[in-house]
C-alpha cells in the first residue's frame, strides 16, 4: 500500500501460501478491532447510552461490507481517473475476479487484498461515532455511514493508496492509515459535531465513563488487532519491513501511554486507567502512518510526542466549546496529524522507502512538505464534506433525538433495551418492586406486592 512499492522479481510473482495466510489472519485481526472499539467507546459513555454506542460500531460491519462489495472497492482501488477516484467493472460486486488472480505486484489474491481493505473501510466510520455519543438517531447514523463512506472514505482511500491517486503519486507516506483512516475520521467527527451541537448538560453535568473495565478491555483488543492493521499493510513478509512495523507499533504505543500518564500525573495528580487506555490508542494512531519509515528509537519519539500532545488536546473541547464526546478529535485527528507530519522529521530512508526526513539529511524538507500536503488536503476535504452530509441528513430525517429522549437515554428510545438488568439483583421487597424491562411482563404476584408497597 505505501507509495513507491514495486516487485523486485524478474518474473511475474506467484501466489504465496504463506503471505496469503498471513494476510487472512491480519484481516481477521483488523475485523476484531471494530468490536474492540465498540467496547472502548461503550465503557466511556454513561450507562444509558452503552448499547447505542456498541451498535454504532457494529452497524458499520453490516453497511460498509455490502457497499464495499457493490462499488466501494472499485471506487477506492479501480483504474484511476484524474488522481481523484477509481473504477473497474471487474471489481463491481467482486464478480469478475479469479480465485488465484493476484493483486498487481504482490503474491496474494485480489480477494485477500479486498477483504483486508474492507476491514479498514469498516472501522473508519465507526471511529467517528465516539464524538456523537448520547444524542444521535440510529437511523440517521446508519444513513450517514452509507453516505460518508461513498463520498469521503472511498475517494480518500484512492488518493492515498490507489495506483494513480494524487497523494500516492506525490509520494505522501501513509503506511496504514494516518491520513485515510485517522485524520479522515477525526476531521469528519469535528465536522459533524459542529452541525449537530452539544449534548444536553455539556460542561455542566458529570458525564463520566460508566465502566472503565470495558474501556480497558476495548483498548486491549484494539492494541492486539492493531498488529494486523499495521504489519499487514505491507501485504507480505518477504523483506522485513512488516516486522519493523510490528515492533514499532508496540514501542510507540508503550511510549505514548507512559507520556500520557506522566502528563496526567503532573497536571491532575493521578495516573488514571482512562488515561492509560487513551494514551495507548494515541500511540497506535500516531505510529500507523509512520512505523514503516522510522527506527525503533524514532518510534519512541513518535509515541511520546503523540501521547503528550493528544493528552493536551483532549481538553481543547472545553476551551473552544465543541462537544467531542469521547475525544475522537483529540486522539484520532491530533494523533494522525502528529504521526503523519513526524515522518518528515524521523524517516530514516532505510525502511519502507528511501525517503528520509529532516533529521536524516532531507535539508530541502521535501518529504515534510509532501506530508503536510497530504494531511491538509484530507483534513479539509473530510471536515467540509462531512459537515455538509450531516447538515443534509439533519435537514431531511433529523440527526438528533429529541431533548426528552436524550435525557431518558438513547438505549431505551432507539433500541428498547438497557445494557444492564438489575431487576433480579438482591432479594426481598426491593427485588420484587423492580420495574420490568421493555420485553418483560411483571408476574401477578409481583404486581400485587407492588400495590401493597405503593399503598
Amino acid at each position: 500500500m505505501p507509495p513507491g512499492i514495486t516487485t523486485l522479481a524478474a518474473e511475474a510473482p506467484e501466489l504465496s501460501a504463506a503471505n496469503t495466510g498471513f494476510m487472512l489472519i491480519c484481516s481477521a485481526l483488523v475485523m476484531l478491532m471494530t468490536p474492540g472499539l465498540a467496547f472502548f467507546y461503550g465503557g466511556m459513555v454513561r450507562v444509558k447510552s452503552t448499547l447505542n454506542m456498541l451498535m454504532m460500531s457494529f452497524i458499520s460491519l453490516g453497511i460498509v461490507t455490502i457497499l464495499w462489495v457493490l462499488y466501494g472497492f472499485s471506487l477506492a482501488f479501480g483504474t484511476d481517473s484524474g488522481g481523484i477516484i477509481g473504477w473497474s467493472g471487474d471489481y463491481v460486486g467482486l464478480s469478475g475476479l479469479g480465485l488465484t488472480q493476484l493483486w498487481d505486484g504482490y503474491t496474494i489474491p485480489v480477494y485477500v487484498f479486498a477483504v483486508f481493505q474492507l476491514m479498514f473501510a469498516i472501522i473508519t466510520p465507526a471511529l467517528i461515532s465516539g464524538a456523537l455519543a448520547d444524542r444521535v438517531k440510529f437511523t440517521a447514523w446508519a444513513l450517514f455511514i452509507a453516505l460518508w463512506v461513498t463520498v469521503v472514505y472511498f475517494p480518500v482511500a484512492h488518493w492515498v493508496w490507489g495506483a494513480g491517486g494524487w497523494a500516492f503519486e506525490l509520494g505522501v507516506i501513509d503506511f496504514a492509515g494516518g491520513t485515510a483512516v485517522h485524520i479522515n475520521a477525526g476531521a469528519a467527527a469535528l465536522g459533524v459535531i459542529l452541525v449537530i451541537g452539544k449534548r444536553i448538560g455539556f460542561k455542566k453535568d458529570p458525564m463520566r465513563p460508566h465502566s472503565l473495565p470495558l474501556v480497558m478491555l476495548g483498548a486491549g483488543l484494539l492494541w492486539f488487532g492493531w498488529f494486523g492493521f499495521n504489519a499487514g499493510s505491507w501485504l507480505g513478509n518477504d523483506d522485513g519491513v512488516g516486522a519493523l512495523m510490528f515492533i514499532n507499533t508496540q514501542i510507540a504505543t508503550a511510549a505514548a501511554m507512559l507520556a500520557w500518564l506522566a502528563y496526567e500525573k503532573i497536571r491532575h495528580g493521578a495516573f488514571t486507567t482512562l488515561g492509560a487506555a487513551s494514551g495507548a490508542v494515541a500511540g497506535l494512531v500516531a505510529i500507523t502512518p509512520s512505523g514503516g519509515s522510522v527506527s525503533p528509537l524514532g518510534a519512541i519519539a513518535v509515541g511520546a510526542i503523540a501521547g503528550l500532545l493528544c493528552a493536551m488536546a483532549v481538553g481543547l473541547k472545553y476551551k473552544f466549546g465543541y462537544d467531542d464526546s469521547l475525544d475522537v478529535v483529540g486522539v484520532h485527528l491530533v494523533g494522525g496529524v502528529v504521526g503523519s507530519i513526524l515522518i518528515g522529521f524521523f524517516a530514516t530512508g532505510g525502511g519502507q522507502s528511501d525517503a528520509a526526513g529532516v533529521l536524516y539529511g532531507d535539508h530541502t524538507f521535501d518529504q515534510l512538505w509532501k506530508q503536510l500536503a497530504g494531511v491538509g488536503a484530507v483534513l479539509a476535504y473530510s471536515l467540509i464534506a462531512s459537515a455538509v452530509l450531516a447538515f443534509l441528513v439533519d435537514k431531511t430525517i433529523g440527526m438528533r433525538v429529541s431533548e426528552d429522549d436524550e435525557i431518558a437515554g438513547v438505549d431505551q428510545v432507539e433500541h428498547a433495551e438497557t445494557a444492564y438488568d438489575f431487576s433480579g439483583a438482591g432479594g426481598g421487597a426491593a427485588s420484587r418492586t423492580a420495574v420490568p424491562g421493555p420485553n418483560q411482563d411483571a408476574p401477578a404476584a409481583d404486581a400485587a406486592e407492588n400495590k401493597k408497597v405503593d399503598a
